[in-house]
């Protein structure tokens, strides 16, 4: 007998779903922007581990590994003093030229490295901001809390040089005032950072224009040379105590070389440089959340 055949189950009535479309959100849409700081303060881990993991592994390919953190700021600070304290002579009636070019060097190039790497962060890891949805500031966050870390034995190298290359200096208290004012030049950095790094990842060939702003700014805060020579040109004077580099390095040179506390004017105008370039970079970096990884 022929098999009987197989009897299909009725088919289910369809039944209408009610979805709330008022919680769907677009994929990679900019949140609010106090979500926003909620989300990068809920990475904050993966922040400091990547910063961390960046710093140990950033010279294993090179011989000498990570006493180029501290041989590159050194061979720097030689290359100047022989071109500017022994050929140019612009440490004439500067007490302690030695220290006052380290200290200056040493300063600058941690603000100039946090800067460019932060600046390049988005347009450096496009492959990153477009393959995983996370806010694109904490790469400028983990930029510049790496530098911070690689920057600790430079500090400590410059203050041992300090305290070892006659003139030696005494440790005093004031010491301690190096390290709110290293906090405040790292918040400016990533203001800075921020606002540069939206305007590259828009256009592309400001990233060229970089070194020379970067080095265009050195030769403007005081390092080899005493703001002291322009006192007869009191707009040039103005205009350079109200450079936040040069006022992070003013401050560093009083409390370690000359033992004198800073004036409340360069730490006001330090601190409203550091805060104007956070909240302004933040909200600037934030509006463009959407824009990144697209070009």
């Amino acid at each position: 007998m022929p098999a009987e055949k197989a009897v299909l189950p009725e088919p289910a009535l369809v039944q209408p779903l009610a979805v709330d479309m008022r919680r769907l959100t677009r994929v990679g849409a900019r949140p609010g922007f106090l979500e926003y700081l909620v989300q990068l303060w809920d990475f904050r881990e993966f922040i400091f581990y990547d910063a961390r993991a960046r710093v140990q592994s950033g010279t294993r390919r090179d011989r000498l590994g990570s006493a180029w953190l501290l041989l590159n700021p050194i061979f720097s600070g030689l290359t100047y003093y022989f071109m500017f304290g022994l050929l140019l002579q612009t440490g004439r009636g500067i007490e302690n030229y030695v220290g006052y070019l380290v200290i200056g060097i040493f300063i600058f190039q941690a603000s100039a490295g946090a800067i460019t790497s932060g600046a390049k962060s988005i347009e450096g890891n496009k492959a990153v901001v477009q393959a995983f949805n996370f806010p694109r500031a904490t790469l400028l966050i983990g930029v510049n809390i790496r530098e911070m870390l690689a920057n600790v034995p430079l500090i400590l190298a410059m203050l041992l040089i300090v305290t070892i290359v006659p003139p030696v200096e005494k440790i005093t208290w004031l010491w301690l005032l190096i390290v709110p004012a290293l906090v405040l030049q790292g918040i400016f950095n990533l203001g800075l950072g921020l606002i540069l790094a939206r305007i590259i990842a828009r256009v592309h060939d400001a990233k060229h224009l970089l070194p020379f702003a970067m080095r265009a700014w050195m030769y403007g805060s005081a390092i080899f040379y005493s703001y002291e020579r322009f006192v007869s040109h009191p707009e040039i004077v103005a205009a350079m105590k109200l450079n936040p580099l040069f006022n992070v390095i003013d401050i560093i040179r009083n409390c370690v070389l000359y033992a004198q506390p800073p004036t409340w004017q360069s730490w006001a105008t330090l601190a409203v440089w550091a805060l104007g370039a956070l909240l302004v970079g933040m909200v600037f970096f934030w509006q463009g959340e959407e824009s990144y990884g697209r070009g």
